[in-house]
């Protein structure tokens, strides 16, 4: 973005770092929403999500000196956020299965589960056909490398620019395009099964 002051976020950052505790408290309120839901989608129903979130915003609390406004304060945020889910992700070996829907979104267009496009609600059959398609999404989704999940994570629901997603993660635009272009590549073919079943 072209003034990071601009941003709500870094300004709130910036009054905190200058002593103003109540902006820390505005932080908190803005964006533990985002930063919950990033950690639900990624690392799936963990029981340590509220512990994690808390873990992120601790780290905001450490790094308050050494903060500069290069960004958008959640772009920032999110590399945070990333590199706690890589080290809870080793913690927990794989163990766990990860979600696409963050608490209270129900199906994957958004809409309540079991719920239709012309809003009628489905049939036993419906459901348990979209019950499949939902496990099949995270089952695909799980089986992706970390850094491909979170990109398309990063680009899908919180809507970030490649450019955002590159400081985010670390890495170059170019790298992150490619990310993102095999996370979906690896998406379809998982998947391709289980679409050409449900044509059949």
């Amino acid at each position: 973005m072209e003034d990071p002051e601009q941003d709500p976020g870094v300004r709130a950052m910036l009054a905190y770092q200058a002593g103003d505790e109540a902006a820390f408290d505005e932080l908190v309120r803005s964006y533990s929403g985002q930063v919950y839901a990033l950690l639900s989608r990624f690392l799936g129903p963990v029981p340590a999500r509220e512990d994690l979130v808390q873990e992120v915003f601790l780290r905001v609390v450490r790094a308050r000196e050494r903060y500069k406004p290069s960004a958008r304060f959640s772009t920032w945020l999110y590399r945070i956020a990333f590199n706690l889910c890589v080290n809870e992700r080793e913690r927990l070996s794989g163990r766990v299965e990860v979600s696409l829907e963050a608490p209270g979104e129900g199906g994957l267009d958004g809409g309540p589960p079991g719920a239709l496009a012309d809003g009628t609600a489905a049939g036993p059959s419906e459901e348990l056909e979209r019950a499949d398609a939902v496990a099949a999404v995270r089952a695909a989704s799980a089986a992706l490398p970390e850094t491909q999940r979170m990109a398309l994570l990063l680009a899908k629901y919180e809507e970030l620019s490649h450019a955002e997603i590159a400081e985010v993660m670390g890495s170059s635009e170019k790298a992150i395009k490619s990310l993102i272009h095999r996370a979906r590549e690896n998406l379809r073919a998982a998947l391709r099964p289980f679409l050409q079943e449900d044509a059949a």
